[in-house]
């Protein structure tokens, strides 16, 4: 077992939010720790995945040390499959050809929800973030996987704004809304895994990550949370896993 030390809390997010993808699978990936992930997948267990960005690229192949800062940096379209508009791009999501969207958010609530929106009240915002980009079409059409820091200011009981649905109050209300496909699938944080597959489609905490206790987990949260009665503990980062990801982000822009 390689011990908590040896690697820092953003690792861990990675190398765990990579896990959650699946060989064969069409990823919409956003920029950050969302796309070093899905890039992490495709290098060491998901040779056959396929990476999409906001910029139209199919198929992105990252090279190690340049993964791109926007979803509109060219960069990463040496050895794709092709390049789109970035119209012609989401029009993939509404024929059904992605199987999963993979992003970060500023707030997140019990529900899934994301906001990257404002912070505050909408008319006098506290804080401007950077909006949806196509972060509502991807969570509006596809199953979701979000990676974030896990603070008590970003996991809070109600979004300052719906920026991305997840699944809106719970129940069947996603489907009420006019979405009934796609939903959160995953949370993953530095502290845990969690998931919504219960009636409810609340967070519910799946695994703990080593060395974090549910004391910890709740006490960063900002509503009540529902833990798994086989709740699990994940397992740490892999050599392999570990090497790869610093290969990848050399300068540890994403992972420090």
């Amino acid at each position: 077992m390689i011990e908590p030390h040896r690697y820092t809390a953003n690792e861990i997010l990675t190398v765990l939010s990579a896990r959650q993808l699946r060989d064969g699978q069409v990823v919409f990936a956003g920029v950050g720790v969302p796309l070093l992930a899905a890039t992490l997948a495709q290098r060491t267990r998901c040779p056959g995945l396929t990476i999409l960005f906001e910029g139209g690229v199919i198929g992105a192949f990252v090279e190690p040390g340049k993964l791109p800062p926007s979803t509109n940096d060219q960069r990463c379209t040496k050895r794709a499959n092709m390049v789109l508009g970035s119209a012609e791009v989401l029009l993939l999501l509404q024929r059904g050809y992605v199987d999963v969207g993979f992003m970060g958010g500023a707030q997140i609530d019990q529900y899934g929800n994301l906001n990257s929106s404002f912070i505050g009240d909408s008319l006098h915002p506290k804080t401007r973030l950077p909006g949806t980009g196509g972060g509502n079409d991807i969570s509006s059409l596809a199953n979701m996987i979000v990676a974030m820091k896990h603070e008590k200011r970003r996991f809070v009981e109600h979004v300052d704004f719906i920026t991305s649905p997840g699944f809106i109050s719970g129940g069947d209300s996603r489907a009420q809304s006019g979405l009934p496909t796609g939903g959160m699938f995953r949370v993953v944080t530095e502290l845990a895994v969690f998931s919504f597959e219960d009636a409810e489609r609340r967070m519910k905490v799946a695994a703990l990550n080593p060395g974090v206790s549910r004391d910890e987990v709740q006490d960063k949260t900002g509503f009540e949370l529902i833990f798994d009665d086989d709740l699990a503990v994940t397992e740490p980062p892999s050599e392999n896993e570990l090497a790869t990801l610093r290969m990848l982000d050399p300068e540890h822009l994403f992972t420090a």
